[in-house]
């Protein structure tokens, strides 16, 4: 037997409460795990509160992120003792997650844990950190440095918009933070933020040309945040896309794209291939210290989770959360 948050839909209704599971009731696969820390993200939040319909099965052990310790193996990729990294693949959806202390997985779904990583410090990252990496790997590869000019970080006080306003300041960007937790101020500037600007200068509709200011964006919350992104970027920047806080609509003009030349790139973390999970991870690693994780996570037991997740999606949580689960 081993402790799970376990999701439930029956004729009591949707609930998820802390049970005790047997191991027999695991899904099958290839690689069975310890789990060491996961985490809480909005889309586990979402599935443990029932706000939206994020399982797609039932019972369901939510969790989309968790580091933990191969117990037992059926891969020649990993064997006992190995520690191993999960991010996405539907895990904590329509496969059994991270918020337990157990997990039977696949092993093309898994990598190895950074060596210059604690797995607390990979769950204070989490998909969050790995998302944000992703997005700022994208404005390099598009030849975007610290001299094209400032770089717009929209939704900056979630965990991902929190993560790329740290590594983009690390790495000697000029950051603008978009939020709409203007008291929350001296925390992102304390991430590296050099301005901060109130999320209702993008979030309504705007002219489909804007004067040009940013470099490049990261945009956490798409809508007419995105649009307006879109139309204030200089000539050849570019735009990483990788949320939709303000809503999955896209109100914009193709005016942007062929009148200055900028780049939209969608950016994708559940399906990622493993290739370029294991490049931004190792980024991840190299870029942030333990001062930089302690400032963006705190640490929070299995126990806990249920109450936290409501929190969570009443803005009542800052930064990342970290799920301590075995030592």
């Amino acid at each position: 037997m081993f402790k799970a948050i376990l999701i439930n839909k029956d004729d009591h209704g949707y609930h998820a409460v802390l049970s005790e599971v047997d191991e027999q009731q695991l899904p099958v696969a290839d690689v069975t795990v310890k789990v060491v820390a996961s985490t809480i993200n909005y889309k586990d939040a979402l599935a443990i509160t029932g706000k939206a319909p994020v399982v797609r099965i039932f019972p369901m052990v939510p969790g989309i992120d968790l580091v933990g310790e191969v117990l037992q193996s059926d891969s020649a990729r990993f064997n006992v003792g190995d520690k191993v990294l999960l991010n996405g693949f539907g895990v904590g959806e329509g496969h059994w997650g991270g918020l337990a202390e157990k997990a039977r997985l696949k092993s093309d779904w898994l990598i190895p844990l950074p060596a210059g990583l604690t797995p607390e410090q990979a769950m204070a990252a989490g998909t969050a950190g790995y998302t944000a990496m992703l997005c700022v790997l994208a404005l390099q590869k598009h030849g975007i440095t610290p001299e094209h000019g400032e770089i717009l970080v929209t939704g900056a006080n979630g965990g991902v918009g929190s993560y790329a306003v740290r590594l983009l300041s690390k790495l000697g960007y000029q950051v603008v933070a978009a939020t709409g937790r203007p008291d929350e101020s001296d925390y992102l500037k304390q991430l590296g933020a050099t301005e901060i600007i109130s999320r209702e200068q993008l979030n309504a509709p705007g002219k489909p040309l804007q004067k040009e200011r940013w470099a490049g964006v990261v945009d956490c919350v798409g809508s007419h945040t995105l649009a307006n992104a879109c139309a204030s970027t200089r000539y050849g920047g570019a735009i990483a896309a990788c949320g939709l806080a303000q809503g999955m609509d896209f109100p914009s003009s193709v005016a942007p794209f062929i009148l200055r030349g900028i780049t939209l790139y969608g950016i994708d973390s559940v399906m990622r291939p493993l290739a370029d999970r294991i490049q931004a991870w190792q980024r991840l690693s190299e870029i942030l210290s333990p001062e930089d994780f302690d400032t963006i996570s705190h640490v929070i037991s299995l126990g806990e989770v249920i109450d936290t997740a409501s929190a969570l999606l009443a803005g009542k949580v800052q930064g990342r959360v970290i799920v301590k689960i075995a030592e």
